[in-house]
């Protein structure tokens, strides 16, 4: 019977052909299959016999499914969200969206208190948004009911049930908001990748193609909502946009012809990832 550090070691050869941080996802996945911390693994077990069902994980990766998806959970924001299939997987990228969004309420006080999130998915930036401020209400929305399902274990998972108000929405049906009244903060990550993107396996294969593509130029989503967002915004209202790296320009353009200003936020690698909007351009 192979150890652990044998099993890592094959288990990363294994796994090179499917992914860039073989040996990092194999020990993910082997502390998954100990149910223990990757860290408690490195220090005290490298030397035990490897679980058998380690093996069946590192096949499930070998075929590009998602470590998070395997393991049915990822990191966003310092808190641990639920994943799975059908659902997009959150990334770091975001948390650039979400750092604009908590300071843009905190620039504007404790007033600010109603949050929305189109196209709420795990439910990572929204419940981070309420976890991180003292915003007292948020309401999500979703097409997908799978999202919503995962959205609201999140909730529930993190304490936020009371706080969140999770519905099944489409932007693009008429009326999708007529109830919901007026939000001091609209935050989206709408699909924007365009639909002949060149994408790893792991990501086209096995996340929802609803939450990625938005067509040819990965502009369609923009263009429908946000049009919307006049609406959606209470007086000195503000939104932020997750973008695609190279999305800058076509997205001001169709926010400056709604009326917004707008001001790029760039991610850590220093990459433009999200647009904070607000009303009052006169265009």
């Amino acid at each position: 019977m192979s150890t652990i550090a044998e099993a890592l070691r094959e288990a990363a050869a294994r796994l090179a052909p499917a992914s860039d941080t073989a040996r990092l996802d194999a020990e993910l996945l082997m502390a998954h299959a100990l149910c223990c911390s990757r860290s408690d693994m490195l220090l005290r077990h490298m030397a035990d016999p490897a679980p058998e069902s380690f093996a069946t994980l590192v096949e499930r990766r070998a075929l590009h499914e998602p470590v998070a998806y395997i393991l049915g959970r990822k990191e966003f924001f310092g808190r641990e969200f639920l994943v799975a299939p059908g659902v997009l997987i959150p990334r770091m990228d975001s948390e650039t969206t979400v750092a604009a969004a908590l300071e843009a309420l905190n620039e504007s006080g404790p007033a600010r208190r109603r949050v929305l999130d189109c196209g709420v998915g795990s439910g990572a930036l929204l419940l981070t948004v309420l976890a991180e401020s003292g915003a007292t209400e948020g309401t999500g929305i979703d097409r997908s009911a799978a999202a919503l399902t995962v959205a609201s274990a999140n909730a529930t998972q993190l304490g936020l049930a009371a706080r969140a108000r999770l519905l099944r929405r489409d932007w693009d049906e008429p009326d999708w908001a007529g109830d919901l009244g007026r939000f001091d903060l609209v935050l989206a990550n709408p699909p924007y990748v365009e639909d002949d993107a060149p994408l790893a396996p792991a990501v086209r294969e096995w996340e929802p193609a609803g939450a990625l593509f938005a067509g040819a130029e990965g502009l369609d989503a923009y263009r429908i909502l946000v049009p919307q967002l006049p609406a959606l915004l209470a007086e000195s209202g503000v939104a932020v946009l997750e973008i695609g790296a190279a999305q800058a320009p076509q997205v001001t353009e169709i926010a400056n012809a709604c009326g917004f200003a707008c001001e790029l936020r760039h991610d850590l690698g220093a990459r433009p990832r999200a647009l904070v909007l607000r009303l009052g351009l006169g265009k």
